[in-house]
């Protein structure tokens, strides 16, 4: 069973930069396209960044030139560097695969932009 477990987050001022990472354990992520969800109060959850096998990056609008997702496969980690925070990216964030989530969701790591 692959447990995903998600870092990094915090309370950080606007403007300011966060790294979040997400380790898999029980399987390797390496043959899949995986991603940066969140999920915002009240709100859907949504993907916010994704990197294929071949290092293929997506971003959704509200967040590129800002955030950058990467991955280690021989670490079994994907990261998300968050720059020029904003309240708006406060959420709680989650990694899976995308766009179809195959594994069970993580606990997620929480972000909060503010002053």
């Amino acid at each position: 069973q692959v447990q995903l477990v998600e870092s990094g987050g915090g309370l950080v001022q606007p403007g300011g930069s966060r790294r979040l990472s997400c380790a898999a354990s029980g399987s390797s992520f390496s043959p899949y396209r995986m991603g940066w969800y969140r999920q915002a109060p009240g709100k859907q959850r949504e993907l916010v960044a994704s990197i294929t096998t071949a290092n293929m990056r997506n971003y959704v609008d509200s967040v590129k030139g800002r955030f950058t997702i990467s991955r280690d496969n021989a670490k079994n980690t994907v990261y998300l560097q968050m720059n020029s925070l904003s309240p708006e990216d406060t959420a709680v964030y989650y990694c899976n695969t995308a766009p179809t989530t195959y594994f069970p969701w993580g606990q997620g790591t929480q972000v909060t932009v503010s002053s």
